[in-house]
């Protein structure tokens, strides 16, 4: 195991976990007027509609069922009664479905970006890194659910859970095709660098809006 195997799957994730929990906390106490989306609705309403629909759908759905599949051990679905064999089938099925919107989603996103003159006149280096990020960790992913076929569940959902527990397991991705590491190290590239972008929406969502008291609006 050389060098770089060690610096992509155990000092990497770790460096993403740190910026990412630093970089959000600290966005949230000194950047409190910037933290938006910035929406450009005003400046193209109907390019957005589509696109985003389908990308916001679709990579929530994928970060659930990421983190349902693979931080749970697999224990826990057999106590279910939901062995590997239907564990994996639902995975591929799902991640199918979702994997579709998602990709559809974020290449019409970047394609508006650099297409519509008015958006792209405000778009800056940040904005298309991160659709381009989102695009190639949405398009591998989907890669590896059609053409993969790897057991993710015997290799990748435990070297997440050895990183998550703080006992690093790399010697667990030595198997696993280079596809899925390719995926790996753009998602892991996307937490990254979500703390410099819009993605820090992601913490405002508005569930409050479900239990607060209606407002009355009177003429």
């Amino acid at each position: 195991m050389d060098a770089l195997y060690i610096i992509a799957f155990v000092i990497y994730p770790y460096v993403v976990i740190t910026t990412f929990v630093l970089g959000h906390s600290y966005r949230y106490a000194t950047d409190r007027f910037g933290w938006n989306t910035r929406s450009t609705e005003i400046l193209d309403r109907g390019g957005l509609r589509i696109g985003i629909t389908l990308f916001h759908w679709g990579i929530l759905a994928t970060l659930f069922g990421h983190a349902g599949g693979l931080l749970i051990p697999q224990r826990v679905y057999d106590s279910f009664g939901v062995d590997a064999r239907i564990h994996t089938l639902l995975a591929v099925v799902v991640g199918i479905l979702v994997g579709i919107l998602a990709f559809v989603g974020v290449s019409l996103l970047l394609k508006r970006r650099l297409s519509q003159e008015r958006v792209k006149a405000i778009t800056g280096w940040n904005q298309i890194v991160t659709l381009i990020l989102l695009t190639l960790a949405i398009g591998t992913g989907l890669y590896n659910v059609f053409f993969g076929g790897h057991n993710v569940l015997i290799s990748v959902a435990p070297w997440i859970r050895s990183i998550v527990i703080l006992r690093p397991e790399p010697s667990l991705l030595v198997p696993v095709p280079l596809s899925y590491k390719i995926h790996i190290v753009f998602a892991l590239s996307i937490l990254g660098f979500s703390p410099f972008t819009r993605l820090i929406h992601i913490w405002s969502v508005p569930v409050a809006y479900l239990v607060r008291r209606y407002i009355m609006f009177r003429n």
